[in-house]
């Protein structure tokens, strides 16, 4: 687990901002902390081939959404 990550986060103005290079552990601790939502996009080199793609199409990472958030469930 050594892919660098990035996700977008919301400014002012509804401007994004790319945020990163972060590892997969502190990605995984901004998705508890809710940081990052089942919406926000995240990119990662080698994991998504550079694409920007919704968090919760990434199946470890919404599962850990949905383990620290249970209250949220869809």
């Amino acid at each position: 687990m050594t892919a660098d990550w990035y996700f977008l986060k919301q400014g002012w103005f509804k401007r994004s901002k790319k945020v990163g290079p972060i590892d997969e552990h502190e990605l995984l601790l901004r998705i508890d902390r809710g940081e990052i939502q089942p919406a926000t996009l995240v990119q990662s080199h080698t994991k998504t081939r550079g694409r920007w793609i919704r968090m919760d199409t990434i199946r470890e990472a919404l599962k850990r959404y949905k383990k620290s958030h249970p209250s949220e469930e869809r």
